[in-house]
């Protein structure tokens, strides 16, 4: 009957393919500097203190800041707390024990 029936998704739109190219070049920007993790931690020590010099020259944007610190803290305590923790053990069925396999390695943390 009406052959307008083609498929939107065929062509992406300018915008589309925009959003598309900048994740290209960021990924691969990403790809290049896994190897350097002095690199990494530069950059994001620069990038941190150019966000604090803009908030103290602004004069603003302190509650997203604090909020960002509580984000910030709540990743890292994440990062350094155990999988199983040994205040709950005792409340659950399961003792922790020892690998009896040779894969059955325990790893205690997620990261």
């Amino acid at each position: 009957m009406d052959d307008s029936t083609e498929e939107s998704t065929s062509k992406p739109g300018v915008l589309g393919r925009f959003s598309n190219g900048i994740c290209i070049k960021y990924q691969s920007l990403l790809d290049r500097l896994t190897p350097y993790p002095s690199v990494r931690w530069t950059f994001t020590l620069v990038i941190f203190l150019v966000y604090c010099i803009r908030v103290v020259i602004v004069q603003g944007f302190y509650v997203i800041s604090y909020g960002l610190g509580i984000y910030l803290l709540s990743l890292f305590i994440a990062f350094l707390s155990p999988k199983v923790d040994p205040a709950f053990t005792s409340y659950t069925d399961e003792e922790p024990t020892l690998p009896t396999t040779v894969g059955g390695e325990f790893r205690p943390f997620i990261r």
